[in-house]
């Protein structure tokens, strides 16, 4: 994939705050519904996703797992990496967090023969084209600063998916505000102090007034987008045109198969 000077800067402020979310709580950034998760609850709700989200879709496109390959985009700690080594021959996880990426090495060791940890964030250039039989991303691209660096993990999805292979993301797709005008207002002002360089004056300024201040940036609040973009997105990756759940929602999902 090719990168530019925005890429670069919105990869390395990915990569800054994610590993000092990660240092903080990795369990509650990467599955904020539940501040009081334990190992066990954590990686349980990683196969209940698995069996609700994921495992409909192989079925309904006719991907047994059993003896395939999988990428996903996104891994954090393996909350759902630890499921797919359960069902995969063999998966590739990577994150852009080397912080994310060391505690994920250290949880799911008992699987180290099945998983690998990649660097990268979102790209996937350490594999071949063609080679993989699934590629998935959850809780990620929602996250991401840019369309341009959702379009570029689109691309990677696509490129490395063999003929016949599956994709399945999710991405934010709901473009209406979700909060009154003076929480945008807010959380705009403090994400302009972060994005000209005075992110601890915005933490410090999130903290006065009840906010998380690791939930304050673009890192996190990242970019919401279309169907429409996401499906031209697949088809200049070289993509059919995909199919889509839940659209228009928060947690809209495209999905499809590389001819």
């Amino acid at each position: 994939m090719t990168t530019n000077p925005r890429n670069s800067a919105d990869v390395h402020a990915m990569r800054s705050d994610w590993n000092e979310r990660a240092r903080k709580n990795a369990f509650l950034y990467i599955a904020s519904w539940n501040n009081d998760w334990d190992d066990a609850s954590f990686f349980a709700s990683g196969e209940k996703d698995y069996q609700n989200l994921v495992a409909p879709v192989l079925q309904r496109l006719s991907l047994d797992p059993s003896d395939k390959a999988m990428a996903e985009i996104g891994c954090g700690v393996g909350r759902m990496t630890r499921s797919f080594a359960r069902h995969f021959r063999s998966v590739f996880a990577l994150d852009f967090s080397y912080e994310m990426q060391a505690r994920c090495k250290a949880l799911l060791s008992p699987f180290s023969h099945r998983i690998w940890i990649l660097s990268g964030g979102q790209s996937l250039s350490g594999l071949p084209s063609n080679s993989l039989d699934f590629v998935f991303s959850y809780l990620v691209l929602q996250h991401f600063p840019s369309t341009k660096l959702v379009a570029g993990a689109i691309q990677e999805m696509i490129r490395t998916l063999k003929p016949g292979g599956v994709y399945l993301f999710q991405f934010n797709g709901l473009l209406q505000p979700t909060m009154n005008w003076k929480g945008r207002l807010l959380c705009s002002c403090l994400d302009r102090l972060v994005s000209i360089g005075l992110k601890p004056v915005s933490r410090f300024c999130a903290h006065l007034v009840g906010i998380d201040p690791q939930m304050v940036g673009k890192t996190w609040r990242g970019v919401a987008l279309t169907s429409n973009e996401v499906g031209n997105m697949v088809r200049e990756a070289g993509g059919p045109s995909p199919a889509f759940l839940a659209e228009n929602t928060p947690f809209a999902w495209c999905y499809g198969k590389k001819i």
